[in-house]
């Protein structure tokens, strides 16, 4: 029999969905035209069509050869299957706190990173932001757990552990992605879970005839946000009152343009000021600093715009081919994906290949075996332009010299800045890395319900990176040149043995019992070797490294170990109660001698209480109580030489020794570097969490409400020892940071008609941490010292912001308060706590936080026309600062260099919030001026228009759809006027850009 399902409100053909036949493993799915064909159907037999996202369907074939079913799409989708670690279940049986995102509600987004995919969709879940043209970002999973280890999610890939770079997994291959918040749900992967994880699970052959899929995307990235600076002779009045600023006694109109003079100011007098003589003009500019070619260029007209030679419109483009199928003997899916991005700063650029293999075949009815490959080579080698000497390059330097060629010092002077492209127009740079991830998998079904399955991931990485520095650069001249070559291999695997038990008892009782026995390692050797001063010439470059004078050679190889057993058993009774225990026991070979290993369990509970006879609201259709408790460990203590702090290490150098002959040699020495710890041990993360999942009006609103509490503790710190020992610090677990939250997921279903039709999804998260211990060093009061240094206190989140507090600029009439400490009008005004006449930490207050005290995210997806689709989404960040220091307007040497354009205060334009240029810090030298960073961003925009199947089949398609989106569309933050108030925390704010991307989706 054959036949066809479609979805209710659209009548789009469904893809993939599952037709089974009731009672029996029998079963297809459908195609990418919805399609399905079964054999040896029983006339009275019923099939059950599944998919995720809908409510299951059951109908009798009651002897029909064809049947056709709709499937109607509903926000609480209780039957939909999860990925939780080391295997699947059903969301209805899931006790811990888990967020699920299907990549098909972004297939019109174009995303190109993983972190692309996931920012703005889980509740909970902190996705960074990265400008380059590689793009990502950092993961964060319910705010920050450690004070100096990594808190990085932990990402599984396809149900093994993936140590690789998260670039290099192809947006276009995933099928879903889960992500484990709290210790119940992470619990399988114990010291490796403190974090949280993130589970990845990429696509698989579906049943019917082969499917190939074609998708490309181009695109531009252009500027979202501009920050001029001072261009023309806009630069010029602003470098007159620099020089007005920062000479009290100057003459009246010494720095003004002689050609605006008053007429109670001869140009004699004027030029008397400084004995100058010659065209007044000249004499200006030379009085405000201006440089001979400056001069020159100014006299003659000549402006350069080296904003417009840093920034660009970059050229983005991304192809991805894949072909799968799926019968009863085998499965496949083959992926490729070329990705080719230009970034909004001249010279960035990121290349990468993406191949996928995901294979599985059936040997026997009880043994499959297969194997998911991922090969990747990625090219970091672009070097873009230095966009930041926008603020010291004034615009009349000369770009190039009368050969044509870069000019190193645009105005010739040493602190005037160095023309952009000069570094890389020089530099000769080739950094690649290739690697291949690998699960080779066997699966044994046993009897009573027992499965087996073995996998073997291993994962090798080769890494090479060479770079000549050319001696035509006139700086690098010097040393004849340089070049290095850096060559690192990486090679890792693991071994899963799990052994799953399946089973339910009289319809009410069911068993999932999971068991996993683990071992890992890891080796790295990392060579690299250096040169310089070559000879005759450093033509060759890195390929002839031996010509220099003065090589460098060094390498570094590590070593690490780890195992694992870890038992879970889920237990679910009427399908109302369920109960989940998991233990495992982890080692690490990082550890100290006495603390190789350690335990970590968790036990978990949920109650369907809309299952129960005494429950009968008819506007509550779903009701769900979760509740867990957890102890997860964190590993990620550093890698290569910082992996091993818990070993005393010897360290190797060279000096020079006076024979008794008078001759000097270079001599070896050898010393010991750190002091061991045998008791160093894992950081521990214990945590509870209490949930409610939801549905509600018939289904039209659901979701879910997360509070959950996390208890750091055996936090690893520097902690300082007395010099007597003969070392200054150890690592040591004394710290502990407490983390409360609360998410709020809801989607609903707005509308639902048969041509159109709306859904929502509305993300809350908060997060409030709070160091409870550092050191645990005591004052004669008892109480617990903070880490001034480090800006640690306890009882104060790690984020707290601890600084003297700025209250505006003195202005005129306020000389004798600003004089008090060394100040004057145009100054800044900070609160002096203690009245004192001078700033001290005593005078320092909490004035806020650095990272966001809330977050929300909004998403509206829309279907209308039959075949158009759309969607708009938008993310927040509200509640956290950071300093804005250009309020004080004293970046570097203004007298020398330019500046953006931000206004100042001067005494004919006073302001209480931009200080004059060149300001005064006084005693407080370094302090900070904070400004808000709240803001909402519109994320992305998108319309797509699929063809209809039946016009399609005239043209062989099985799809055709075409899209258009607009990522980071637009952004609104009301008290932040600097780049962008969202940014790498490694650069700091800088240009963003936005993407307008065209595509076209094609199934054969």
């Amino acid at each position: 029999m054959q036949g066809s399902v479609r979805e209710a409100e659209t009548n789009n053909p469904l893809e993939n969905v599952t037709v089974e036949i009731k009672g029996t493993n029998i079963g297809t799915s459908t195609d990418s035209e919805g399609r399905y064909t079964l054999e040896d159907v029983a006339p009275d037999a019923i099939l059950v069509f599944s998919l995720i996202g809908y409510p299951n369907v059951e109908h009798s074939v009651q002897n029909q050869a064809n049947v056709d079913v709709t499937m109607g799409a509903v926000a609480a989708d209780l039957d939909e299957v999860v990925v939780v670690g080391y295997g699947t279940m059903r969301k209805r049986d899931v006790t811990g706190a888990v967020s699920s995102l299907n990549a098909k509600k972004i297939e019109n987004e174009a995303p190109t990173q993983l972190t692309d995919a996931l920012r703005g969709n889980v509740a909970g879940l902190n996705v960074g932001f990265s400008s380059r043209a590689k793009g990502g970002g950092s993961l964060q999973i319910r705010g920050r757990t450690s004070l100096n280890a990594g808190t990085s999610p932990l990402i599984v890939l396809d149900g093994a552990i993936y140590y690789g770079a998260w670039e290099d997994i192809n947006p276009a291959d995933i099928e879903t992605v889960d992500v484990l918040k709290d210790a119940s749900a992470a619990a399988v992967f114990g010291a490796k879970s403190a974090s949280g994880v993130i589970l990845v699970t990429t696509k698989k052959g579906t049943e019917g005839k082969p499917l190939i899929n074609y998708n490309t995307t181009i695109g531009v990235a252009t500027m979202a946000i501009n920050q001029p600076v001072h261009q023309g002779q806009d630069f010029v009045n602003w470098r007159s009152d620099v020089f007005k600023s920062i000479n009290e006694n100057a003459q009246p109109f010494q720095f003004d343009d002689p050609r605006n003079l008053p007429s109670d100011i001869s140009m004699d007098t004027w030029l008397g000021y400084d004995q100058s003589s010659g065209d007044p003009v000249r004499v200006w500019l030379r009085r405000l600093n201006l440089q001979p070619n400056e001069v020159d260029n100014y006299m003659n007209g000549n402006v350069t715009d080296w904003y417009s030679q840093v920034f660009q419109n970059g050229l983005r483009q991304d192809h991805n081919l894949s072909v799968s199928g799926k019968n009863k003997d085998i499965s496949y899916y083959v992926g490729a994906g070329y990705l080719d991005n230009e970034g909004i700063i001249v010279g960035d650029r990121f290349k990468t290949l993406r191949t996928r293999v995901n294979l599985e075949a059936n040997v026997t009815n009880f043994l499959s075996i297969g194997m998911n490959l991922q090969a990747v080579s990625r090219d970091d080698s672009a070097i873009p332009h230095a966009w930041g000497e926008i603020t010291a390059l004034s615009p009349y330097g000369d770009q190039f010299d009368a050969d044509g060629n870069l000019t190193w010092r645009p105005n010739n002077e040493v602190s005037g800045g160095v023309n952009p492209g000069y570094d890389a127009f020089h530099t000769d740079r080739k950094d690649r890395t290739n690697s291949l991830n690998s699960t080779i998998f066997a699966k044994l079904k046993l009897p009573l319900g027992f499965t087996f399955t073995t996998n073997f991931t291993p994962r090798l990485e080769l890494y090479e990176r060479y770079n000549h520095e050319r001696s035509s650069h006139e700086s690098w001249a010097t040393f004849g040149g340089r070049a290095s070559r850096q060559q690192r291999t990486t090679y890792f695997w693991q071994v899963d043995n799990i052994l799953n038990w399946n089973k339910e008892f009289d319809g009410i009782h069911r068993f999932d019992v999971t068991l996993l026995a683990n071992a890992e390692k890891l080796q790295r050797w990392d060579n690299n070797m250096s040169n310089d001063n070559f000879d005759p010439n450093d033509d060759l470059g890195y390929h002839g490294i031996g010509n220099g004078i003065n090589p460098i050679i060094g390498s570094y190889d590590s070593y690490s170990t780890g195992d694992a057993l870890m038992a879970r058993m889920v237990y679910t009774l009427k399908d109302r109660y369920t109960i989940t225990g998991t233990y495992r026991r982890d080692g690490y070979s990082a550890f100290g001698q006495r603390h190789p290993r350690a335990g970590f369990g968790s036990i978990a509970g949920a109650w369907t209480f809309s299952e129960e006879s005494f429950f009968d609201v008819d506007w509550f259709n779903y009701g769900k109580l979760r509740a867990s408790w957890g102890s997860n460990g964190n590993r990620d203590v550093g890698s290569g030489r910082d992996m091993y702090v818990a070993l005393a290490d010897l360290t190797t150098g060279k000096y020079l020794y006076v024979r008794p002959d008078g001759t000097v040699i270079q001599a070896n020495q050898l010393w010991v570097n750190r002091m061991q710890n045998p008791n160093f041990r894992w950081e521990r993360n214990t945590s509870y969490n209490f949930g409610l999942d939801f549905s509600l009006f018939n289904d039209r609103l659901s979701g879910n409400l997360e509070y959950y509490q996390m208890n750091s503790t055996d936090l690893l710190v520097l902690r300082s020892l007395p010099n007597v020992i003969g070392f200054d610090n150890v690592m040591d677990n004394l710290g502990e940071v407490r983390n409360r939250g609360f998410e709020v997921t809801l989607n609903s279903l707005n509308i639902s008609k048969e041509n159109f039709s709306w859904r929502s999804t509305a993300l809350f998260q908060l997060n409030r941490n709070a160091i409870k211990h550092i050191y645990r060093d005591y004052g004669p009061d008892g109480q617990e010292l903070n880490d001034i240094q480090n800006r640690w206190f306890i009882g104060q989140p790690i984020d707290a912001i601890w600084d003297w507090k700025a209250q505006g600029i003195y202005q005129l009439g306020q000389e004798e308060e600003a004089a008090r400490y060394g100040l004057q009008p145009g100054d800044y005004r900070l609160e002096d706590v203690n009245d004192d006449g001078r700033f001290s930490n005593a005078d320092r207050q909490f004035l806020g936080f650095s990272e966001p005290r809330y977050r929300w995210s909004f998403r509206n997806d829309f279907q209308f026309l039959k075949n158009f689709s759309a969607s708009i989404s938008m993310y927040a960040l509200f509640g956290h600062q950071s300093p804005f220091n250009s309020l004080k307007s004293r970046d570097g040497f203004p007298d020398r260099r330019n500046s953006y354009a931000f206004p100042y205060w001067t005494p004919e334009n006073p302001s209480n919030e931009w200080a004059r240029i060149n300001s005064n810090e006084g005693s407080a030298t370094g302090f900070n001026v904070y400004r808000k960073r709240s803001f909402v961003r519109i994320d992305n925009i998108s319309l797509a228009y699929s063809f209809d199947a039946e016009k399609l089949e005239r043209l062989r398609l099985r799809g055709l759809r075409v899209f258009a989106n607009v990522r980071n569309a637009g952004m609104w933050a009301p008290e932040w006027s600097f780049w962008d108030p969202e940014w790498d925390p490694a650069n700091g704010p800088g240009p963003t850009p936005r993407f307008y991307t065209i595509g076209l989706d094609i199934t054969l």
